[in-house]
């Protein structure tokens, strides 16, 4: 259920099936091992068609494997712990447009690993307060904060007014 869950969306037959060849496109469970010393707890290997993926989307390879899955009713619990991705998946990966040393050299830190966080709470602050807090940890000695994913321009933050 969870390999069709994450992939073709569906554990059932639903009518519009026959519109597609599902089998192509669904994941596959190609093995279920008991955890040992646990009871009703399994591991599944779950393999997925790598035309299933955009190539070259790390969000859109992550989004359908662990994102609406985990919300699924027929689970009580679920836990990624492992992820191969194919050597031929990776090739489609472009990188980012420039390296580490350009990040560098716009923060003129070098000999050391560049230190961040992101600001909690997530969501809730005024744009004010969140300036105010990315203010603290630049000058408490980060070189970097980030925005949670959730955060975007709502309105009680909007992007201009905490840039």
């Amino acid at each position: 259920a969870v390999a069709a869950e994450s992939s073709t969306g569906t554990w059932t037959t639903v009518w519009t099936d026959g519109l597609t060849s599902l089998d192509r496109y669904k994941g596959r469970c190609y093995g279920i091992e008991p955890v040992l010393g646990e009871e009703n707890q399994y591991i599944a290997y779950v393999a997925y068609p790598l035309d299933l993926f955009e190539e070259g989307s790390v969000t859109n390879m992550f989004t359908s494997i662990v994102g609406n899955v985990f919300g699924f009713k027929a689970l009580r619990a679920l836990r990624l712990e492992d992820l191969r991705i194919p050597t031929a998946y990776v090739k489609t990966f472009q990188g980012p447009p420039h390296g580490i040393q350009v990040e560098r050299d716009k923060l003129n830190k070098y000999g050391r690993p560049l230190l961040g966080c992101t600001i909690k709470p997530k969501l809730g602050l005024s744009a004010k307060n969140y300036g105010r807090a990315v203010y603290e940890c630049l000058r408490g000695g980060l070189d970097f904060t980030k925005d949670d994913e959730n955060v975007n321009s709502q309105p009680f933050m909007r992007w201009r007014d905490r840039f």
